[in-house]
């Protein structure tokens, strides 16, 4: 078999075998196939697309050029979520201890933030001690024991795609769907859980900005969990929006504790019910009303807080910040950013909002900056809100007082103020199901 049959095969629009992907995603991994044979068919691929038994023969064939974690040792279901990014997006740290007090593993692995977008497992780490690399027997132990575990991503997890996202990032090949898709699903299904609930955000602070564009990713990933055999649902929400008032690692972590005590953000609350509500449901734990009904009850009785607490201890972290958001360090220097003039915020320019945050030290601007843990941006209004000339729209928070101006400067322009009063938005646009499009 020749590299240079499969190019042509598939420049000429021809859908490729299973041999050929499975050849293809070999010479990538070992490294037998030069780089520029893999870039043109990259390009091939993201002009002629590819058919979902395609997409998902490359997503299994990524998978498998790695470590696959076996979940077996951890008993019952195990369900697993997805998020494509974004900013104020702490979801997980509130439906992961939901889901757990109900009765359903989650054993989750997670990345970092780079960019605008935050991660999770950034967040973690601003808990005191808390530990994010553990190995396999401590990793299952914690699931068993308290209902989850999250930790950072295997150095070995789907190593073809980290070798395909670097080409793509630099021939211009990133937007493409089938692309998008395999190397997202691949992590997952190499990750080991049962089920797969796919968070793919939509707006200016996501990667899809449009909602066409969202859901034909959700049905390219639907397709291929449900292809090989792993029972996947996905939801579009918003990220025109900073999700929640928080952005940055701590200050999140603080409002997703506030969630789970029922005292959380009206958006970030409904996100994480309805998030939380199709995991129980994937895991066949009910209907979806069932299942909500479940997800409300260990939110109120202050169980699912519980779960986080037992997590934050199983995994060496000081617990006495989640009994007490307080006990936190806090931010040196604060400063309060101010409306320029009187309306209604019409717009908010979410990545704006993000790269903010990161100029203050939230964030990295490469992978090898240090992240403040204490940095970040409360919102005091937001999309839709009524503001008058001199109130107080955000504080800023950083250990370096010289942030402040450059991060202020690109605040104020992600955000819109006029004298109408918009239409509400969204936060839930569609539900994909297997050959299912619900759109609400």
């Amino acid at each position: 078999m020749r590299m240079y049959d499969i190019i042509m095969n598939k420049r000429n629009g021809n859908e490729l075998s299973k041999q050929e992907i499975e050849f293809f995603v070999k010479g990538v991994t070992d490294g037998s196939i030069p780089d520029y044979q893999t870039s043109a068919l990259l390009m091939a691929i993201y002009f002629n697309g590819m058919t979902d038994i395609e997409t998902a023969t490359l997503t299994s064939s990524m998978a498998q050029s790695g470590d696959m974690v076996d979940l077996s040792s951890i008993e019952g279901i195990k369900v697993d979520k997805h998020s494509t990014g974004g900013v104020g997006d702490k979801t997980t740290l509130v439906i992961a201890p939901i889901v757990a007090a109900c009765g359903v593993k989650v054993a989750k692995m997670s990345g970092r933030g780079l960019g605008h977008t935050g991660g999770t497992v950034d967040k973690l780490e601003s808990i005191p001690s808390f530990q994010t690399a553990l190995d396999r027997e401590h990793f299952f132990r914690v699931v068993n024991e308290t209902g989850l575990s999250v930790i950072g991503q295997s150095g070995n997890l789907a190593p073809a795609d980290k070798k395909l996202y670097a080409l793509r990032d630099v021939t211009a090949t990133v937007e493409s769907i089938p692309l998008i898709a395999a190397s997202i699903m691949s992590k997952k299904i190499a990750a080991g859980s049962d089920c797969i609930l796919l968070d793919v955000k939509t707006g200016s602070g996501a990667f899809m900005k449009t909602l066409d564009d969202s859901i034909a990713l959700a049905q390219a990933m639907v397709a291929i969990g449900e292809n090989v055999g792993r029972h996947t649902i996905a939801l579009i929400t918003d990220m025109d929006i900073p999700l929640g008032h928080a952005i940055g690692n701590s200050l999140e972590v603080i409002e997703s504790v506030e969630t789970l005590k029922g005292n959380g953000p009206k958006d970030l609350t409904e996100v994480c019910i309805q998030l939380a509500t199709n995991m129980l449901y994937l895991a066949k734990k009910g209907s979806m009303e069932e299942c909500k009904a479940m997800v409300l009850k260990v939110m109120q009785d202050g169980s699912a807080l519980e779960r986080l607490k037992a997590m934050v201890k199983a995994q060496g972290g000081d617990a006495c910040v989640i009994e007490d958001c307080n006990n936190f360090e806090k931010a040196p220097y604060s400063h309060e950013v101010k409306a320029q003039k009187s309306g209604y915020i019409t717009h908010m320019d979410t990545e704006k909002c993000g790269i903010s945050s990161v100029i203050l030290g939230a964030g990295r601007e490469t992978k090898e900056s240090d992240i403040d843990f204490t940095a970040g941006i409360i919102l005091k209004a937001k999309y839709g809100d009524s503001v008058q000339q001199g109130d107080v729209i955000a504080t800023m928070y950083s250990s370096d007082q010289s942030k402040f101006q450059s991060a202020e400067e690109l605040f104020q322009k992600a955000i819109t103020i006029c004298d109408e009063k918009p239409k509400q938005e969204q936060l839930i646009y569609a539900r994909i199901e297997k050959d299912k499009v619900e759109r609400f």
